[in-house]
């Protein structure tokens, strides 16, 4: 029987160390499974790294993890997670929530919580939307700023004939951003 610790972290720039580091400070970690740079919308099962962990954990292992969003971001992939595992005989221990996820009172509190964070989630991107909205109203410029001029671009291809590909690194630019600033003048 051993206890496995999963840590997930959505960009590469974070790092799974901190939750990998609190998890050993909770638990005698005896195999660490993590995926970096991989969004908790991926369901659990196609992320690389909990899919083998999936694969390895045996009947009396115990899965530890940070939060239970650390499993997923909808309630119905963490749902079917922790199924499957429990299926399989793996006790699953959420530190922050601090309880267990394969009894009956830990999945009732797995329901609830998840739900809550799915209700969140939504709240979150209806306000974001909600400011991007407000921003269009008044008039602001979103995203990023253009970093090359089309017309420069249009008349250096023109006057050199050139691909899009060979447009696209004399600027230091996509293939797409030609194509863009090729487009506006059609």
């Amino acid at each position: 029987m051993a206890t496995i610790g999963y840590s997930r972290v959505s960009t590469n720039d974070q790092s799974v160390e901190a939750q990998q580091h609190s998890l050993s400070q909770a638990h005698r970690i005896d195999r660490f499974y993590a995926d970096e740079g991989v969004s908790g919308a991926v369901k659990a099962l196609e992320r690389p790294q909990f899919k083998a962990m999936a694969e390895y954990l045996r009947d009396g292992d115990t899965l530890v993890v940070a939060a239970v969003d650390r499993l997923g971001r909808d309630t119905i992939d963490v749902l079917l997670t922790v199924e499957y595992l429990t299926a399989k005989g793996v006790s699953i221990i959420s530190k922050r929530e601090g309880f267990d996820l394969s009894t009956p009172m830990g999945k009732a509190m797995l329901t609830m919580l998840a739900a809550v964070a799915e209700l969140e989630r939504s709240n979150i991107k209806a306000r974001q939307m909600a400011g991007i909205e407000r921003a269009k109203a008044e008039g602001r410029a979103l995203g990023r700023s253009k970093v090359i001029d089309d017309v420069d671009v249009r008349q250096w291809r023109a006057a050199h004939d050139a691909s899009i590909k060979t447009t696209a690194e004399h600027f230091g630019i996509s293939p797409a951003s030609v194509k863009r600033a090729c487009k506006i003048a059609a």
